[in-house]
């Protein structure tokens, strides 16, 4: 077996034990807090509590592998939704709360080497105390107002990007990005008019929406499409497929339900636009597929120099900011994606930051370059690719954003 291979092995069953660690700490601590209690009946109601939290926490775990059959029943994605955020909250709680009783007992050790004398310090142990309770409680803090509040605070991030070569006609042309909008029950129909209403509010001259429209399969498609049908830009509306709709089967969905409401959604396609009589190349692809999806993977953007333009500047909207390198190899001037939702949380220790999104991408959010492959380009004179990675408006697995908005983008492109 390959060391990579033994590596994810190593990692996941490492992960899984620490899972357990975690949750054995937790429920086995509130059943000893149960038994202490002194009235018989709030104690029976209490236990018969831990046992339907263990019980749901185990179903909410073993649903993926049974088919999802949580999310089909009523309340079936809050209780998953909610179990997802205790068992994240609860592992960086009890990692704080045992980092906390390290430092208590070095601090321990500490005070015996300066005074052997045994001695028996109430303070420094009380201290310590209500330090680990601070600990424990802030990841759950953290989460309740991710989900209460940082979830649906829509951010317009305006970005510039310099495209060597940009025919003076189109210096300036404004393009407004969706993407992610996971429609469902922790992204109301309500939530996407108001996303909508803010792109229009920009005044872009195209629209793109770049995939993740929806979850799963029992997520209203057609809903979220009819809203983006409200985007209004001289050019139109144009979009591509996430990996979600392959999880769906909704690729083929999606792409009628975009034709019947006036719009258009690219799949391995092109179609040529035209501003103030200047044209650019607009190209569409399907989720380009990676270790994460199902079905038959081959490299990125495989077959596509046929789409692409050297008489003019090329867009590639493409869900997986992974094609990147490719799309920088095939002379393509700019590529719009999401997918990573900007890892949905992001914690800032120093001058450092740390997103999960880092673990599948090393294009977490915002604005990125390469050089131009082989000095392709629709100018013929190399330069630098670039790539923008929208953060979503939607979650998936954890309804949660801590530290990553959702966004809505603006993107003008300016002579370089």
């Amino acid at each position: 077996m390959r060391p990579k291979v033994l590596l994810r092995y190593a990692i996941f069953f490492g992960f899984i034990a620490l899972l357990y660690l975690t949750q054995r700490f937790w429920f086995i601590g509130a059943w000893h807090r149960i038994e202490a209690v002194s009235s018989p009946a709030l104690r029976s109601a209490l236990q018969v509590a831990w046992f339907i939290a263990l019980l749901l926490l185990v179903a909410s775990f073993l649903d993926p592998m049974l088919g999802h059959v949580l999310s089909k029943i009523a309340g079936g994605k809050w209780i998953a939704a909610a179990a997802r955020i205790w068992i994240i909250t609860s592992l960086f709680a009890f990692v704080a709360v045992k980092l906390v009783g390290i430092l208590g007992f070095a601090s321990g050790v500490a005070a015996k080497l300066v005074s052997p004398k045994p001695s028996f310090d109430a303070t420094r142990r009380t201290f310590f105390r209500y330090a680990s309770y601070l600990a424990g409680g802030l990841p759950f803090v953290a989460a309740v107002y991710g989900f209460a509040n940082g979830r649906l605070r829509y951010r317009v991030e305006r970005v510039e990007v310099p495209i060597e070569g940009l025919p003076k006609a189109l210096d300036g042309f404004k393009i407004a990005q969706l993407s992610d909008i996971h429609i469902g029950d922790f992204m109301p129909r309500e939530e996407v008019r108001r996303a909508v209403r803010l792109a229009n509010d920009l005044r872009p001259d195209l629209a793109v929406v770049t995939g993740d429209f929806i979850s799963s399969q029992y997520d209203p498609l057609e809903d979220c499409i009819a809203e983006l049908s409200q985007l209004r830009a001289p050019l139109g509306t144009w979009g591509c497929n996430g990996n979600h709709e392959i999880y769906a089967d909704a690729e083929d969905a999606a792409q009628a339900l975009f034709h019947r409401h006036g719009m258009r959604l690219l799949r391995q396609e092109k179609v040529t636009l035209e501003h103030e009589g200047e044209k650019f190349n607009l190209i569409g692809v399907d989720y380009q597929r990676d270790h994460m999806t199902r079905g038959p993977r081959g490299p990125m953007l495989q077959n596509m120099e046929h789409l692409i333009s050297r008489e003019m500047p090329n867009i590639l909207l493409s869900h997986n900011p992974n094609s990147f390198h490719r799309a920088a190899e095939l002379g393509i001037e700019l590529s719009l994606a999401g997918h990573t939702h900007g890892g949905q949380v992001k914690f800032e220790i120093v001058d450092h930051s740390f997103s999960p999104a880092r673990l599948i991408t090393d294009f977490v959010a915002g604005l990125y370059h390469l050089p131009m492959g082989n000095g392709a380009s629709s100018n013929g004179n190399g330069g630098k690719a670039f790539l923008y990675v929208n953060r979503g408006l939607g979650t998936f697995a954890m309804p949660v954003r801590l530290g990553v908005p959702p966004e809505i983008t603006l993107l003008t492109l300016r002579s370089g």
